[in-house]
């Protein structure tokens, strides 16, 4: 296994250096999911929240998210994000809203976080907005689908 590159030699954190890296097309996939109770997701499929309509708000806050993650995940590096998605796909057969996001940029670092944090903040905004009428929601499940470009090369998270 290799060091982790967030610490220096006595352990102390530090932002990687990438100033010698390459600039690349990167791109990065996120997922992640919100369960909920049935009438819950009857109610956001049917656009029929008393707060508007949840996953338009979900796809703004995912998009500023990824925008904002430097600000928000200490050592990361602000970017200069050439492309944002946050997408949904309701899942009526096991009560959830299931989040995809992607993310790109030309840049010497990848957009992992970037597409975590769209993900992780879209599903933290329906929590929010559907609070008021399910406390038992539950956000998992969230998770770098894929990443491409860099030294490292092309990642496909494998089923199961």
């Amino acid at each position: 296994m290799s060091k982790l590159t967030h610490l220096d030699s006595q352990g102390n954190a530090r932002m990687v250096d990438v100033g010698e890296k390459a600039v690349s097309q990167r791109v990065a996939k996120a997922s992640g999911q919100v369960r909920m109770a049935a009438t819950t997701l009857q109610l956001i499929a049917a656009g029929g929240h008393k707060k508007g309509d949840v996953l338009a708000v979900a796809r703004i806050a995912g998009i500023q998210a990824a925008k904002s993650c430097a600000h928000l995940i200490p050592l990361c590096h602000p970017l200069m994000l050439t492309s944002v998605e946050v997408d949904f796909e309701i899942d009526a057969a096991n009560n959830r809203v299931c989040i995809n996001s992607q993310c790109k940029v030309q840049g010497q670092t990848g957009v992992e976080m970037e597409a975590l944090t769209a993900v992780s903040v879209a599903a933290l905004t329906i929590y929010d907005m559907c609070k008021a009428v399910d406390k038992d929601m539950v956000i998992e499940a969230i998770c770098l689908q894929e990443k491409a470009g860099g030294k490292s090369g092309h990642y496909v998270r494998q089923p199961g």
